[in-house]
């Protein structure tokens, strides 16, 4: 962890804010065998207002993009990776474990690009990350590489999820989550 403590203290259940009790249970069974609330929902729970309108977003780019699970793991985990963002590595690790990804995979996603066994198009998908955290834009020869097999959607929602979790990866840094029990950081499982 980039902090080995939070700068926000994650709210106890007492501490919700009243106008956030029906996001605090929402959330109460959110964490590892549902029974306990994630931390980034105690942080971001400090601002019900954002929290409601963060997860209308957050909600298409995870479970509603047009993006094939596995494509939009691999994204999520580079840009988590990109940005040394624990918490996001460990929670989509977790995620993608669930998808069939292997820890070969994730050696792939932090070796980047170039590492042996990706395929073509996975490869390219890594190269859209690593261009956005380097440049700001894809390059041409990379779009052209995804656009051989994605429609216009598909495009946007690859900039968009790359987007979105270069950002949670910022708020997470910068305000000190902690990983969750169970969850594994850069060194775990």
């Amino acid at each position: 962890m980039r902090l080995d403590r939070p700068r926000i203290a994650p709210l106890e259940d007492a501490d919700w804010p009243e106008e956030a009790a029906e996001l605090k249970e929402r959330f109460a069974s959110s964490g590892p065998g549902g029974d306990r609330m994630l931390n980034i929902f105690r942080t971001l729970g400090y601002h019900p207002d954002l929290l409601r309108r963060w997860l209308v977003f957050g909600n298409h780019v995870l479970m509603k993009s047009t993006l094939p699970p596995r494509e939009r793991e691999i994204l999520i985990l580079r840009i988590g990776w990109r940005c040394q963002a624990e918490y996001e590595w460990g929670q989509h690790v977790a995620i993608s474990r669930e998808l069939g990804m292997t820890d070969e995979d994730f050696a792939r996603i932090v070796a980047g690009p170039n590492a042996d066994g990706w395929d073509p198009f996975e490869a390219a998908l890594v190269r859209t990350v690593d261009e956005l955290h380097t440049d700001a834009m894809v390059s041409d020869t990379t779009w052209a590489a995804l656009a051989e097999r994605y429609d216009t959607r598909q495009m946007l929602d690859v900039l968009f999820a790359v987007g979105q979790y270069n950002m949670v990866s910022m708020v997470l840094n910068s305000t000190g989550v902690q990983l969750d029990e169970g969850i594994p950081g850069f060194t775990g499982p």
